[in-house]
């Protein structure tokens, strides 16, 4: 009986086998590139893409070991594209934090959602004070956890205001304050997440802004922002009306900078221009979405600080005056 002879392997060709990869490649470029054009509708799904945009880095190195192993040249080639538009997009927030000018005017500033579950207001407060921040924006102030924030803070900043669930401390002295309302429509009175005070820095007047902006939810039918859409506009009202020249907003406004929900507020103030500083949640922190953003002013860099009791990191930011302001 005559022997079979065994089947050739076929091998895809090099150009095939890298097809799937670099299309995948491409895809993530375009989208990262031009996240703007994704519509939000249905379910809002441009600010769901745009509140992980940094996260296509990790996307493109996955790709990248992929196309390594099945040794495909164009795959790797494709490749460059995503690679180019992450770098432009974010490759200056993994640079070190610039040396300090030292004719400059700044200031640190620390932001954090304490939670209103917090089981050691007191140890955050320790934790935050011993920062040396000039100014600490709090959410989720609570009773009776308000009456400790105030005690132990109060020992090296000397200034403070608090309305509803936001509050400010200062080294320096606050000379008005006031509530701002920033609640959607549809939400009842006695919602109050919004304060602005004015502080008298060594470098002049700073209208100082702490929100914390409606939650949005991720489920079946997209994300829910309509609410933190919505109290965004208002604030972007706000800050567009503010007579004082230089502007520090801080708080948790529920997204990140990407997002074009924040459009009313990134378009007119500065955003963070180095470090990632992911601050939600505590246990693996995924996105920034405790903000220090800035009017007149540089935010130079932005980092997380330890863990306190709360399910956000605490962040501070140098924030930079603009030298030829008064």
């Amino acid at each position: 009986m005559p022997r079979s002879r065994p089947r050739p392997v076929r091998y895809a060709p090099a150009t095939r086998r890298g097809t799937v990869i670099a299309t995948l490649a491409v895809a993530v470029a375009g989208v990262t590139a031009f996240h703007r054009a994704v519509p939000n509708s249905p379910g809002r799904l441009g600010s769901l893409i745009e509140s992980f945009l940094p996260w296509a880095g990790p996307v493109v190195v996955l790709l990248l070991v992929v196309a390594l192993v099945r040794r495909s040249g164009v795959a790797l080639i494709a490749l460059l594209l995503p690679v180019a538009v992450w770098v432009q997009g974010f490759g200056g927030l993994l640079l070190p934090a610039p040396e300090p000018v030292s004719a400059g005017r700044g200031l640190t500033v620390v932001q954090h959602n304490v939670s209103d579950e917090n089981p050691d207001p007191a140890g955050t407060a320790r934790a935050l004070a011993a920062s040396g921040a000039d100014l600490i924006a709090l959410e989720e102030l609570v009773v009776p956890a308000l009456s400790t924030y105030e005690t132990v803070l109060g020992v090296r900043y000397p200034h403070h205001a608090v309305h509803g669930t936001v509050g400010l401390w200062s080294k320096y002295p606050i000379t008005e304050d006031q509530l701002v309302d920033i609640r959607p429509r549809d939400i009842e009175e006695g919602w109050s997440r919004g304060l602005r005070a004015v502080v008298r820095t060594p470098y002049g007047e700073v209208a100082a802004y702490v929100a914390h902006l409606p939650s949005v939810r991720i489920g079946a039918g997209g994300l829910t922002s309509a609410r933190r859409d919505e109290s965004a506009r208002a604030l972007g009202a706000l800050v567009r009306d503010e007579k004082v020249r230089t502007v520090i907003l801080m708080g948790d406004l529920n997204s990140t900078v990407d997002d074009r929900g924040l459009a009313p507020l990134t378009s007119q103030l500065n955003v963070a221009e180095r470090g990632f500083a992911f601050s939600f949640p505590t246990a693996f922190p995924v996105a920034r979405i405790d903000q220090v953003l800035a009017r007149s002013a540089t935010v130079d860099h932005i980092r997380t600080l330890p863990a306190t009791g709360s399910d956000h990191l605490p962040v501070a930011a140098r924030v930079t005056l603009d030298t030829t302001g008064p």
